[in-house]
C-alpha cells in the first residue's frame, strides 16, 4: 500500500495524541518528576514536537546525541494538537497558499506555530519517499502546550536504546516489534488544508 506523501502518522486515542521530544537529563528529570514541563524548560523558546517515533530517533540518534539523551513521549489532547495545526504556518513558502513571499514571511512571524514536512525515516533511519510532520510551538502555543494540552509524560529512552541495540545485533524484526504502533491521524479537513496534509 502506498503511503500518501503528506500524512500524519501517530499513536493516538479518542482524546489524546502522543508526540515526542528529546532533552538533556537536566530538563527531562524535573519534568518527569513534576508530570509537566517546569524550569529549566524555557517557555520563551520554540519547542518542536514530533508525532513520528522514528523521526525522533533520527533526530536524537537513538537518544545517544549530546543534549538529547532522554526521549519523552508527551501525551497531549487531540483538541490542542488540532488547535496548533489550525494556527500553523508552513516553514517554507508555498506559492499555492501565499500570494507572495512577503505575505508568507508576515504569517511566519505572527503565527504561534510552524510546521514542516521532512522525509519520514525507515527503521534504519534512511529517508523514505513520504513525509513526517514536525510542529514548532512558540508564544501562546507553548503556553497552551504546557498548561492546557499536556495529559502525561513518559520516559521512553529505554525503548529507544533497546530498539537500537536490536538493530545493532541484526535483529530487525525484534527491533520493529518494539516500535510504538502508529497509524494515520484523521485530521479535520479544514486543519488538513492549513498544513497541506493529504
Amino acid at each position: 500500500m502506498t503511503v500518501p506523501r503528506y500524512q500524519i502518522r501517530a499513536t493516538y486515542t479518542d482524546d489524546t495524541v502522543t508526540v515526542y521530544q528529546a532533552y538533556p537529563p537536566e530538563i527531562a528529570d524535573p519534568a518527569l518528576a513534576a508530570g509537566r514541563f517546569v524550569p529549566p524548560f524555557k517557555r520563551e523558546r520554540m519547542t518542536w514536537i514530533k508525532p513520528s517515533f522514528r523521526w525522533m530517533m533520527y533526530r536524537c540518534g537513538w537518544a545517544l546525541k549530546p543534549g538529547q539523551e532522554r526521549v519523552l513521549a508527551v501525551e497531549i489532547s487531540r483538541a490542542g494538537f488540532e488547535w496548533a495545526l489550525g494556527h500553523a504556518c508552513l516553514s517554507a513558502h508555498d506559492p499555492r497558499r501565499h500570494p507572495d513571499r512577503d505575505a508568507w514571511r508576515h504569517l511566519l512571524r505572527t503565527s504561534p506555530v510552524r510546521v514542516q514536512w521532512d522525509p519520514e525515516r525507515s527503521l534504519r533511519l534512511a529517508p523514505l519517499p513520504h513525509r513526517s510532520l514536525q510542529v514548532g510551538l512558540s508564544g501562546e502555543a507553548v503556553r497552551r502546550y504546557v498548561d492546557e494540552w499536556l495529559v502525561g509524560l513518559t520516559d521512553v529512552t529505554a525503548t529507544a536504546r533497546a530498539v537500537h541495540q536490536r538493530l545493532t545485533a541484526g535483529d530487525e524484526a525484534g527491533a520493529a516489534a518494539l516500535l510504538p504502533a502508529e497509524r494515520p491521524y484523521p485530521l479535520p479537513p479544514e486543519v488538513a488544508r492549513v498544513v497541506d496534509a493529504d
